[in-house]
């Protein structure tokens, strides 16, 4: 319990000591706070997501269900969060997401308790709904800056806060693990996480709806068929689609390969977990240094190079050390992708076409990511852990193809400017 106690402590700390030396707006701090508090449910999910229906089910290839049907639910969410967000606000949307992960938290807890698979498939599919109004936050940070250079700078803090979310997520999994009597466990844990859950719908209460000035030449918004045309939309969702689902992919295979399949511990799977997801938030404190340095160009190249070199590290072995290294490097990959991402994408779309461009964004991003860890368990039983790294390798070579493009966007722009 000490221990998420200390992350709680450092969540504020670092809230506080963020806000005066980027002199954020309160909008952001908020949403620092908050953040991780909803987005530890994810940590949990993917953390005990398998080993728990391993547990429930006796058919072993479902046991990554749970995880897909939650990044499914994401993608079945996201455009619904996204027309909420239009027609109610922004904070309207938030407390509905939130609404949406109390409510799983407590079907997990009867899941648990009772020792159902169905019931647990349901709350996970329902974290996932509530994770797509969580991920709509990116974008209320956006609506909340003023300068749009200072885009890359706000999305890495924000980021930043991930790694909060990665600790306690799975301290929440192992520390309440026992609390409250089930046959499998686990039903404490997500007690606890309900709570933590509203304490972040209390925090968001104090949060501002960001206003948007519309700018009157921009003339009637676009078909959404006009604006997906576009290279630079092109470029920017399959960046962050293809960092998701390759990271998807691997990081739901990985528990079950290193615990149920080569039988390392669970503590060691945990510290895996743990880093990785850590690795994937910990970059921004260095990202928007090296925007400035390499530009997004730059940054979506070195993103695209990490992921080559997980592959490589990935099949080469299957100890504690090999998982380790591989995790690691793919959420500092899938850190970069996605910044250049999320970026990028406000480059496609004018104000009042904001939210369409986000929904489809989400729902593409979060389908390709659903699909890629129903496909792990899968893939993971039929061939085992190498053959989950080498059907990796097409969406490398797209990754690649997707950087020639943008170099050759960007040379253009230049060109003309």
């Amino acid at each position: 319990m000490i221990n998420i106690v200390i992350i709680l402590v450092l969540i504020v700390l670092s809230a506080i000591v963020l806000t005066k030396k980027f002199n954020l707006p309160r909008n952001i701090s908020l949403l620092f706070m908050a953040q991780p508090l909803v987005m530890c449910s994810a940590p949990i999910i993917v953390f005990i997501g398998g080993l728990l229906s391993s547990e429930l089910t006796a058919n072993a290839s479902l046991a990554t269900l749970p995880i897909s049907l939650m990044i499914l639910g994401v993608a079945a969410g996201s455009i619904p969060g996204a027309m909420i967000a239009k027609t109610k606000g922004r904070k309207f949307a938030v407390f509905t997401g939130f609404s949406c992960l109390l409510l799983a938290s407590l079907l997990a807890v009867l899941a648990t308790t009772l020792a159902l698979f169905n019931l647990f498939a349901l709350a996970s599919f329902l974290f996932g709904i509530g994770g797509a109004f969580t991920q709509q936050l990116r974008f209320a940070a956006i609506e909340s800056t003023e300068n749009t250079d200072d885009i890359p700078k706000i999305l890495a803090i924000l980021m930043l806060s991930g790694v909060f979310a990665a600790f306690l997520g799975p301290e929440i999994a192992v520390t309440a693990k026992d609390w409250l009597a089930s046959p499998h466990g686990y039903t404490g844990s997500f007690l606890l996480l309900a709570m933590f859950i509203g304490c972040a719908t209390l925090i968001m209460m104090f949060f501002k709806e960001p206003e948007i000035q519309e700018k009157s030449n921009e003339g009637e918004a676009r078909s959404l068929r006009d604006i997906t045309k576009q290279p630079i939309f092109i470029i920017a969702i399959c960046t962050a689609t293809i960092g998701y689902a390759l990271m998807s992919y691997l990081m739901t295979a990985t528990p079950l390969s290193m615990h149920h399949m080569q039988g390392h511990s669970l503590i060691e799977t945990k510290w895996v977990i743990q880093s990785h997801i850590a690795a994937m938030y910990l970059p921004s404190l260095l990202t928007p240094w090296l925007v400035k340095k390499i530009a997004l160009k730059g940054l979506l190249k070195l993103g695209s190079i990490i992921y080559i070199v997980v592959a490589l590290i990935a099949f080469s072995g299957e100890e504690v050390m090999h998982y380790w290294w591989a995790l690691v490097l793919l959420g500092i990959g899938w850190n970069f992708l996605f910044l250049t991402g999320t970026s990028l994408l406000p480059q496609s779309y004018h104000p009042c076409e904001r939210h369409k461009v986000q929904a489809t964004n989400d729902f593409v991003l979060f389908g390709f990511q659903a699909f890629a860890s129903l496909m792990a368990g899968w893939v993971l039983f039929t061939g085992g852990w190498h053959y989950v790294v080498l059907t990796s390798l097409p969406l490398l070579a797209v990754l690649l193809i997707v950087n020639v493009l943008y170099l050759r966007q960007d040379n253009k722009q230049q060109q003309s400017s």
